[in-house]
């Protein structure tokens, strides 16, 4: 799972609040779907773009995900290695397209977690409780007593 940091938990923050407000969730469009609204975030790139780069090679995420080579020059590695650059792996994103990391779903609780990877509603519902887990991972690495004391004026 993706190393929990301040910024990683923002773009997944954003990205759970675009998904849940855009009108333009497509769960088939590589650019308005559960990756492609995190690419979104990340990369500042538009849907339009991220979808367009996608359709220069076949496939679509999962697909994309599994044949990602960083150095073959295709454009849509090139957002791939940008979500990796900023801290998600292959395994996070091939797990967001289809909502099933095991850890974040058995944080769900059990009547709400028959999620289908192309509802909204769902797609919200896995992002906030990776949110969650990252929350809490980045909680327990603070060490309190490794900060230099603070006078606040």
């Amino acid at each position: 799972m993706a190393k929990a940091s301040f910024e990683l938990i923002e773009a997944l923050r954003i990205t759970a609040r675009n998904i849940e407000s855009n009108p333009v969730y497509q769960w088939g469009h590589m650019g308005a779907c559960n990756c492609g609204f995190l690419a979104q975030e990340v990369t500042k790139l538009t849907k339009a773009e991220i979808h367009r780069r996608a359709m220069e090679s076949y496939g679509d995420w999962s697909e994309h995900l599994n044949d990602y080579c960083p150095v073959n020059g295709l454009p849509f590695d090139d957002v791939i290695s940008q979500l990796i650059n900023f801290g998600f792996s292959i395994n996070d994103l091939t797990h967001l397209e289809k909502l099933s990391d095991p850890k974040i779903l058995q944080s769900i609780p059990l009547a709400e977690r028959n999620l289908h990877y192309n509802v909204r509603k769902d797609v919200v519902t896995y992002l906030k409780a990776w949110i969650l887990i990252l929350e809490d991972e980045l909680i327990t690495a603070v060490r309190l007593d490794s900060l230099e004391s603070v006078t606040v004026a």
